[in-house]
């Protein structure tokens, strides 16, 4: 049975829009006159720009001093020195140092952020770039990539002492060498892989449509696959090919992330929690979670609560 109780003071702490007339040069921005498609920024710690926050562009973000704790969308974990994530548009994001030196640091991150529109419009005409697509789609998770960090630094140096028609080219070698990194993780534990054809992509929209409307519900394999007119094993294997989860995996990833977005936003209690994302015991619920997140619930609100400062 579902509890009613709250917590009294509501969280509701929304990650802060980076609007563009808030991109100072006296911040580390470019100016204007000086990028086009491609805006480098560098900056160090202290700085205005640490802060939990999201913007409409895409953001790849080596950190080259400090280690600390990370915060992309609803994941959390350690970052050091060649720390590269992708974050996609809107992705909420936040690298906190936790052994910063007194005084801080002069240049902990380097920053290149891109917009979606110019690079889809060229892959219409230009073949070539649709892979980049790909990884962009990607993206929209999270990409944490390993083992290229100090070609990384390279390619953002590069990226940045160019100018016009070379910077372009120097970028896309920076995203070639993305495309082909294959060690690689998505920071959201939920994504969907490649699916063949329009209609299976329709019948798995259907079908996670379902599963994330009504999380509070019981979710029955069986009754999805007779309503597909599939049995149990061929839906169980379609489901697999399509999403990279089991069907039961899969569900238990998407109540987890509920659950998360629930901790970081709301002060609902935790058991209250537990059953409004659709879990019929806490024991349960505290088990996956931990699994899936490496952290139980309360832990994940605990350090959840410092991507707005060092002091949680």
């Amino acid at each position: 049975m579902t509890s009613a109780r709250h917590r009294h003071l509501p969280r509701h702490r929304e990650p802060e829009l980076e609007r563009e007339i808030t991109r100072s040069p006296s911040l580390g921005y470019e100016a204007p006159e000086e990028s086009g498609l491609v805006r480098c920024l560098a900056h160090g710690i202290p700085s205005p720009l640490v802060r939990w926050h999201f913007h409409e562009e895409y953001e790849l973000h080596l950190i080259t001093e400090t280690s600390g704790r990370a915060f992309v969308g609803d994941w959390i974990g350690p970052f050091q020195p060649g720390h590269l994530v992708l974050c996609g548009p809107r992705l909420p994001h936040n690298w906190l140092s936790l052994d910063a030196p007194e005084g801080g640091v002069a240049e902990r991150d380097r920053v290149i952020q891109f917009r979606h529109e110019p690079i889809e419009s060229a892959a219409a005409g230009i073949p070539e770039l649709r892979e980049v697509l790909q990884l962009l789609e990607r993206s929209r998770h999270g990409i944490e990539f390993f083992g290229i960090a100090d070609r990384a630094l390279d390619h953002w140096e590069s990226v940045k002492a160019a100018h016009g028609l070379q910077r372009l080219a120097r970028f896309l070698e920076y995203l070639a060498e993305l495309v082909k990194c294959t060690d690689y993780r998505l920071l959201s534990n939920v994504q969907m892989q490649g699916v063949e054809g329009d209609a299976e992509v329709d019948q798995i929209n259907v079908i996670v449509n379902r599963i994330t409307s009504n999380l509070a519900e019981p979710i029955v394999m069986s009754d999805i696959a007779t309503e597909l007119g599939m049995s149990e094993s061929r839906f169980s294997r379609f489901f697999k090919r399509s999403t990279g989860n089991s069907f039961t995996d899969f569900v238990n990833r998407v109540r987890i992330n509920s659950a998360c977005h629930l901790l970081m936003q709301t002060d609902h209690y935790v058991t209250d929690i537990c059953y409004q994302v659709g879990f019929n015991n806490v024991a349960n619920f505290n088990r996956r979670f931990l699994e899936i997140k490496g952290m139980t619930p309360t832990e994940f609100r605990r350090q959840s609560d410092s991507r707005y400062s060092n002091l949680a």
